[in-house]
């Protein structure tokens, strides 16, 4: 399907004054046992997210599948958060292209026409005032 060389290169975490991004090839368990994650979201993530879940579940598998159901979207809503995809975009050359998604966008989209757009989940975006005023 996709020939990814380095794994590694999708698992990251980073920050800007205004938010955190998460790596979509992260799992749950690589997010809580990073010290250089954030304490709060660490704790969403263990009570709210991963409850009733594998936590070797990847950002990537968990947010493709999400829908508006889903306790999870209400968390990932509450939190500001964004998804960051890779497109397929066909024209005379077939390229990828990126595009941010807010949580309600992107769980507005089906799996299957997830799959028909060609789309790859590559990032996690949570807003920090966001995290901030959520009460755990």
């Amino acid at each position: 399907m996709y020939n990814i060389v380095n794994e590694d290169d999708f698992k990251y975490m980073m920050q800007d004054v205004s938010r955190y991004y998460f790596g979509a090839r992260l799992s749950y368990k690589d997010i809580l046992a990073d010290e250089m994650a954030p304490f709060k979201f660490k704790t969403i993530v263990e009570r709210y997210i991963i409850k009733d879940m594998d936590p070797s579940t990847t950002l990537e598998s968990h947010l493709y599948y999400i829908t508006e159901e889903d306790y999870e979207f209400r968390v990932y809503k509450q939190l500001k958060s964004k998804i960051r995809v890779s497109q397929l975009r066909k024209g005379k050359a077939d390229h990828y292209q990126e595009k941010i998604y807010t949580m309600n966008e992107f769980a507005a989209i089906s799996a299957e026409e997830k799959e028909k757009a060609g789309m790859i989940v590559r990032e996690l975006v949570i807003s920090k005032l966001a995290l901030f005023a959520f009460s755990v």
